[in-house]
């Protein structure tokens, strides 16, 4: 075996001692589930502006309110986005105005606090394995940096009954330990990536949501 064979990537991960194999393969699972959870975020996200943009289309285009409340609650889909909280809002808004005695202002009051319910539900949907790819991206290079020190003593500790220690020696020990360290800022950097834009696509949608709820509600006191 020849000394670029010893040196590639997997003789290194296969010569490393068992804990540092082990703080490799926590950080490959871990790297594993974060992509996977990214694929998931941007399909999710994707589909949450696509909704809010058809349903916006919808309601500003000057329907009738009831007909659309009709059409959303008899899809079979579950509403999501602007129309779960359209839905919250209107179907509390409609219960309380059955009963005539309740005033404008308990009534606005109800609606709110459906679609604020719905909004905290949506935002929960969309905050969904975010604090995970945050812990993989904060926690990674750590675990891979003690996996890189734990190999360098254990290639340090191999030297020390060496008469003379040559960099032939020291070389594979160290890039063994330098593996780990680079597999978890593999792990790290795309999870930081995709957490940072999925924060940023989350706030705009949360910000969207909030200014339907102010203009519903503004709609709903002028029908009252």
């Amino acid at each position: 075996m020849n000394a670029s064979s010893d040196m590639s990537f997997f003789s290194l991960i296969a010569g490393a001692s068992l804990p540092v194999q082990l703080v490799m393969l926590i950080l490959v699972i871990t790297s594993l589930f974060s992509w996977w959870y990214i694929f998931i975020k941007v399909a999710t996200i994707k589909r949450a502006e696509r909704d809010a943009d058809d349903f916006e289309d919808t309601f500003w285009s000057g329907g009738d309110l009831n007909k659309l409340y009709d059409v959303i609650t008899a899809n079979r889909r579950k509403p999501q986005g602007m129309a779960s909280i359209f839905e919250a809002g209107f179907k509390e808004y409609a219960r309380h105005k059955q009963q005539t005695r309740m005033d404008v202002s308990d009534v606005m009051e109800g609606s709110r606090r459906a679609m604020r319910a719905a909004f905290n539900r949506e935002m929960d949907e969309l905050d969904a394995h975010l604090p995970f790819l945050a812990s993989v991206g904060s926690v990674s290079p750590y675990i891979g940096l003690f996996g890189t020190v734990w190999g360098i003593m254990n290639a340090f500790r191999g030297l020390s009954n060496v008469a003379q220690a040559t960099l032939t020696q020291v070389a594979p020990g160290i890039a063994e330990a330098l593996v780990a360290t680079a597999i978890g800022l593999f792990a790290a950097i795309p999870a930081v990536i995709a957490y940072n834009r999925f924060a940023s696509s989350v706030d705009r949608l949360s910000v969207r949501y909030e200014s339907f709820m102010e203009e519903f509600t503004n709609i709903l006191q002028r029908k009252s």
